[in-house]
């Protein structure tokens, strides 16, 4: 059973323009470390920020019809299996969201210039 989805795009120049308009805070206030370590050491390094920051806004929106409580950028970070395939750890008050048979699932797809994500919220079948 669904139980939210949420889709965001950006264009990779606009985090780019926000990261040199207003550097770390800005950097900081939205990615965790893990995000920056694993982001920051990319050729494509926009892109691939760009696609965590679509992949929070998707995330949060599927989040929202589950949760009253309001989620930051802090608690929601975006990591990548071995494969590349793109997966959501939640943190905080929100760590223990995914339990109960709830499961998150995230699409991320790219072009030169704009970056989008799927996400969906569902309830395994029992």
């Amino acid at each position: 059973m669904v139980i939210g989805i949420g889709v965001d795009i950006i264009e990779i120049d606009r985090i780019k323009k926000s990261i040199e308009k207003y550097g770390d805070s800005f950097l900081n206030k939205i990615y965790t470390k893990t995000e920056l370590d694993y982001c920051m050491n990319k050729s494509n390094k926009y892109q691939h920020l760009a696609a965590r920051f679509a992949a929070k806004e998707a995330v949060y929106k599927a989040l929202t019809t589950g949760t009253q409580e309001k989620a930051g950028w802090q608690n929601i970070e975006i990591q990548n299996k071995t494969n590349g395939m793109p997966i959501v750890k939640l943190k905080g008050f929100l760590e223990n969201y995914l339990t109960n048979g709830n499961s998150l699932k995230i699409s991320i797809s790219h072009s030169n210039n704009y970056v989008t994500c799927f996400a969906i919220v569902y309830r395994d079948a029992e």
